[in-house]
C-alpha cells in the first residue's frame, strides 16, 4: 500500500547492496519466495545493513562516491546455508570476497554513513527470516537441498553498488547506482 499518488513512503532507513545477476539471482529470489511468500526482496550481498542517516541522502551518497573512487571489481563465492543463531536468520555464507567485503564496510561505515551496527558485520546472503520457530528446521533442510541442487555458477563478481531506501511498506527503493572501475596496469615494457 502506498500513499495517495501511488508513491511509497520512503523512510529514514538506507543501505548499501550488490544486486546478483542471474541465474544465480533468479534461483535464490525463487527459494527465497517458496521459503517467504510475499518477500519483495532482489537477491543482493549487503556493504552497509540498513542505517538512519543524519545527513540528506545526496550526502550520504556522494560521501559513498568519494570513499569507492578506487575500488576494482571483485569475485565473491557463496558456500554453504547457515543460521545465526541470535535472530534465526537463514543465510548462505560468504567464501571468496568475504576480505573486500569487509574492508568495504570498514571504508563506508564512517562519517555520515556511520551507524553503530546491533551485529558485527558478517558478509552473507539472506535467504529467510523473520519465519516462526517451528518453521526453521523445515526450512533450513529446504533451503540446503535447493541449494545443493542447484548446479550452476555459486559466485558473481561485484561490479557496481546500489544505494537503496527503505518504505513504510518494507520495499526498498534503489536510489543510486555505482559502478566500480577496474585496475588500470600500465604496460610492463
Amino acid at each position: 500500500m502506498g500513499s495517495c499518488d501511488g508513491e511509497a513512503t520512503r523512510i529514514n532507513s538506507f543501505a548499501l547492496v550488490s544486486y546478483l545477476p542471474d541465474p544465480l539471482a533468479g534461483f535464490l529470489d525463487r527459494l527465497r519466495k517458496d521459503l517467504m511468500p510475499g518477500c519483495h526482496a532482489k537477491a543482493h550481498v549487503t556493504i552497509l545493513p540498513p542505517r538512519p542517516l543524519l545527513c540528506s541522502p545526496q550526502a550520504a551518497w556522494s560521501e559513498i562516491e568519494t570513499r569507492l573512487r578506487d575500488t576494482p571489481p571483485f569475485r565473491v563465492e557463496l558456500a554453504e546455508i547457515e543460521v545465526f543463531p541470535a535472530t534465526q536468520v537463514i543465510y548462505l555464507s560468504v567464501s571468496a570476497g568475504s576480505f573486500e567485503l569487509r574492508r568495504l564496510h570498514r571504508l563506508l561505515n564512517a562519517e555520515s554513513c556511520f551507524f553503530d551496527e546491533p551485529f558485527s558485520y558478517h558478509p552473507h546472503l539472506t535467504i529467510a527470516q523473520d519465519l516462526e520457530p517451528k518453521e526453521l528446521s523445515a526450512a533450513v533442510d529446504a533451503a540446503r537441498e535447493r541449494w545443493r541442487q542447484f548446479a550452476d555458477r555459486r559466485g558473481f563478481v561485484v561490479e557496481k553498488l546500489t544505494f537503496v531506501q527503505n518504505t513504510i511498506e518494507n520495499r526498498w527503493e534503489d536510489l543510486n547506482l555505482y559502478p566500480l572501475k577496474p585496475e588500470i596496469h600500465a604496460d610492463a615494457h
